[in-house]
């Protein structure tokens, strides 16, 4: 058998993707909840504090915090939607192969970032 170069991933190999990605969604999702659970819970603090500059303090630590587990929840969002995108590109067949170079991507490089459409050859040629 000859040395062909591979452009596809088998449907077993797919399946296996699928199912690593799929697994990697539910996390997220699971970590999605508690950041906005979280979200919803910061604002929750008492009023009883007696010292105005200590309140304007906390005020000001916890409108940070807020700021950061909005962004922490924007971040996973968007590793959920990447994530869902790369399903429907296992649905379509386009799956594993790099959107810049037309090749295959490692894979390797897919278990572990399954939701990349780039070659680690292409990821260093744009950081050139």
């Amino acid at each position: 058998m000859s040395q062909v170069e591979k452009n596809r991933y088998s449907a077993n190999e797919l399946s296996e993707f699928e199912a690593l990605i799929k697994e990697k969604i539910d996390k997220a999702k699971v970590e999605l909840n508690e950041l906005k659970k979280s979200l919803t819970k910061s604002g929750d603090s008492g009023d009883d504090i007696s010292n105005n500059s200590t309140k304007v303090l906390e005020d000001g630590a916890d409108t940070m915090e807020k700021e950061n587990l909005n962004q922490l929840a924007a971040r996973q969002q968007k590793f959920i939607n990447n994530l869902e995108n790369a399903l429907i590109r296992i649905k379509n067949g386009t799956y594993g192969i790099c959107i810049d170079t037309g090749n295959l991507i490692s894979k390797e490089r897919l278990m572990a970032v399954p939701h990349t459409m780039h070659s680690i050859a292409a990821k260093l040629s744009k950081r050139k």
